[in-house]
């Protein structure tokens, strides 16, 4: 009674305006990249699936890299890359911020670009580390004895320990954080690279030759470092520089060689099987012309708008009862998506698509579109194949061409609810799960993320009510109301932690782990860089003036850091002596600063 009750407050919601509701993000992680037992688990459930390769990846997910295992995700053109015996859990990811959660095991992050207005936060269970700019830095986490090891080759980074206040590591420079409350330091010269980092050198070597794409698409758009190795760029008038796949078979058509996810807040994903397969499932349409699938990229914008399928989905007119019909949208046209967005929303995630912008704000749904009467377009499978996310290719239902031809557009979503199975995105097999205690430990924050995802199976439900489309942020704090309180597994950098937190075995006080050997001390550090709105200020020298407008691309240029379509030198070491520095002392609150808003 009471769960009947509550669907029924949920549907009397009145969801927000279309110029009030707050939008989605526009980007997700990628999983682009595994090898060995890696392990995933989705927001709102609290199950273990293998990890499927082109996942997106959304605030409230895990991944755990079991032995032997390494893998690497893209956020934009930032590439996040693990280490085997790696937990880690997305705090927070939208448009502003990356917040990842690393409780255990290793990290690269090599950041291309980081906008003016961006951060990317790292926080472990003793320390919260804030990369300030562009560059390679390496986080090692060690929650069983409290110690955070930190390398900067290229950028710069910001660690903030508790009461030990803050410290800035240039590039060249290594830090180790022991402690919980009271936080121990130890700053020295980066140590040589091992066999973590010849790996992320080599991955990010692979990247740096995606030239020819890079022409084409944003370094932003997620996948595109794919593209040159599997397909080519050909003139296709009037698309103009299209890409072409070079891999698939004859007979081959977009959206037909993978399975639908249900993935919040976007609802139904497609995943697609090919190693190449984000980009030009999320971004972009397709076209056939000249007797073969072409996919065009649209305009060249900084940041895409990133969409979970591209599609429109079909029913009626005999083509059968209890299945899922699709076919990919053609340049021009508009999509529109099913979960709840404002028109600003609708405009951006088209316009570098369709030019027209009368078109994209006709919210009629096209009479006609170009790829419903290509033969092999469309793609058909039974109910329980697309709810369990099941192979599309091997259960395709064929259907005859006169069928297709009086088929009328349903919408950019199919009114089906996803099942437990849809969330899981693979079938129940059993795979590696981390130790209980990594998924469970807290860590420190100096960001404040949202709070947990609601339970799946407490919105199932009403997504169903829902038509099968997404629940609007109203609906889903409804649900979060009635639900048994589950405090977030973070503190803030200036909370103690509770009794107890971080110790090992018979309540022993945490050792420090052995630093490699320190080279002699260099003099030429480049000058700190300190982001605006921090909650610790450290002196700055004077600054050269900026100019009037910062081209996008190079708004936080990186210190010492190579050219984006440079390979990657020979590796460096920046000896520095190993010493002791002192942590800066605090000022009085910046306006806007989120840690001391929170003391307050």
């Amino acid at each position: 009674m009471r769960k009947l009750e509550l669907v029924a407050a949920l549907l009397a919601v009145v969801s927000a305006s279309a110029f009030g509701q707050a939008d989605p993000p526009s980007r997700v992680a990628r999983l682009n990249f595994q090898q060995g037992p890696l392990s995933f688990r989705p927001a709102g459930v609290d199950d273990w699936a293998a990890a499927a390769t082109n996942y997106p990846i959304t605030t409230g997910d895990y991944l755990w890299a079991d032995q032997g295992a390494r893998a690497e995700l893209h956020v934009g053109s930032t590439a996040i890359r693990m280490d085997q015996m790696t937990a880690i859990s997305v705090l927070n990811l939208n448009d502003q911020i990356v917040q990842l959660s690393l409780t255990a095991g290793s990290l690269n992050v090599h950041i291309r670009n980081l906008g003016p207005d961006e951060n990317f936060e790292v926080d472990t269970p003793n320390v919260s580390i804030m990369l300030l700019r562009a560059g390679d830095y390496r986080i090692n986490a060690d929650g069983d004895n409290s110690v955070t090891n930190l390398v900067v080759r290229a950028g710069n980074a910001e660690v903030t320990a508790g009461t030990a206040g803050a410290f800035n590591l240039q590039p060249g420079q290594s830090g180790q954080f022991a402690g919980v409350d009271s936080v121990s330091h130890d700053i020295g010269g980066a140590p040589p690279l091992d066999a973590f980092d010849g790996w992320t050198r080599d991955r990010d070597v692979r990247e740096d030759r995606a030239t020819m794409s890079a022409r084409y698409v944003p370094r932003e758009m997620v996948g595109y470092e794919d593209l040159d190795g599997y397909g080519r760029w050909v003139n296709v008038p009037p698309y103009g520089m299209v890409w072409q796949p070079t891999s698939v078979a004859v007979g081959w058509a977009p959206y037909h060689n993978g399975h639908w996810a249900w993935v919040d807040p976007y609802g139904w994903t497609w995943i697609d099987d090919a190693p190449w397969g984000f980009a030009p499932f999320h971004y972009g349409r397709w076209a056939f012309a000249g007797g073969m699938w072409i996919w065009a990229p649209g305009a060249v914008a900084m940041r895409p708008v990133y969409s979970p399928a591209l599609v429109a989905f079909v029913g009626g007119g005999g083509i059968g009862v209890g299945v899922a019909a699709w076919f990919p949208l053609g340049p021009g046209e508009v999509y529109r998506p099913a979960y709840h967005v404002s028109d600003v929303y609708v405009r951006n995630v088209n316009i570098a698509y369709v030019s027209n912008v009368t078109v994209i704000t006709n919210v009629q749904v096209n009479a006609v579109y170009m790829n419903q009467r290509v033969v092999g377009a469309v793609t058909v499978v039974p109910h329980d194949v697309f709810v369990g996310a099941r192979p599309v290719a091997a259960a395709a239902v064929v259907v005859r061409p006169e069928m297709i031809a009086s088929v009328r557009v349903s919408g950019f979503a199919p009114a089906i609810a996803p099942e437990r199975v849809s969330v899981m995105a693979s079938a129940s097999v059993a795979v590696r799960t981390p130790p209980a205690v990594l998924v469970q430990r807290t860590v420190v924050v100096r960001t404040a993320p949202p709070p947990p995802p609601v339970a799946f199976a407490a919105r199932q439900e009403a997504i169903r009510q829902n038509g099968g489309h997404p629940l609007d942020a109203a609906q889903v704090n409804t649900i979060r109301a009635a639900q048994p309180v589950h405090p977030a597994m973070v503190r803030p950098v200036n909370q103690p932690a509770p009794a107890g937190f971080g110790r090992t075995g018979n309540n022993a006080t945490p050792q420090p782990a052995a630093r490699p050997p320190q080279a002699p001390v260099r003099n030429d550090r480049p000058p700190t860089a300190q982001p605006v709105g921090r909650p610790v200020e450290q002196p700055r020298p004077v600054e050269q003036p900026r100019p009037a407008v910062q081209p996008p691309a190079e708004s936080r240029p990186a210190t010492e850091a190579r050219p984006a379509n440079e390979p990657h030198p020979a590796a460096e070491t920046h000896p520095v002596e190993g010493h002791k520095e002192e942590p800066a002392k605090k000022g009085p609150p910046k306006k806007g600063d989120k840690t001391e808003k929170k003391e307050r």
